[in-house]
């Protein structure tokens, strides 16, 4: 069975990565020192809530556009099509995006900074674990119509 049939040679579940950088971040303010913002609570509270909303308003359209085309956002199922609409207008990757904002908005809201500040580190290993791979089968897939894409819509931001 080709890449193109199975889906992407993902090894390992994005999400996973986050959860691991978050858990790493409630690591690091135990162990190394208690980072957190100069703020109050409960200001720290409502910052974080409404990031970690930010980034569930950008991963649910992405998730609603892949139910509705009878698609699998697990990467290593095969993709029938590509998903051009919705927040995939604007980057390639909203539920990666969206999962980073939210991490970062979970460090905000529980005052954990290494929270926030392993965000971009999580997103930096998706995108060697899933992005890449990602982008190859679906360049294997889809080929012009995909290559067309990638000029015209950015990766992340």
């Amino acid at each position: 069975m080709s890449e193109a049939e199975r889906g992407a040679n993902v090894k390992f579940p994005p999400p996973l990565i986050y959860v691991i950088w978050i858990l790493a971040g409630i690591g690091a303010y135990y162990a190394v020192a208690r980072a957190s913002l100069p703020i109050d609570r409960t200001t720290s509270a409502l910052c974080g809530l409404v990031i970690v909303v930010i980034g569930v308003a950008i991963v649910a359209p992405a998730r609603i556009h892949f139910s509705r085309t009878g698609q699998s956002p697990i990467p290593w199922k095969p993709s029938p099509e590509l998903i051009l609409q919705g927040p995939y207008k604007f980057t390639r990757n909203p539920m990666y995006v969206g999962i980073t904002i939210i991490q970062i908005g979970l460090g905000i809201g529980f005052n954990n900074l290494w929270i926030s500040l392993f965000a971009p580190l999580a997103l930096l290993t998706t995108h060697f674990v899933a992005v890449l791979p990602e982008e190859r089968y679906l360049s294997e897939k889809f080929g012009e119509s995909y290559k067309t894409y990638l000029t015209r819509v950015r990766r992340y931001l």
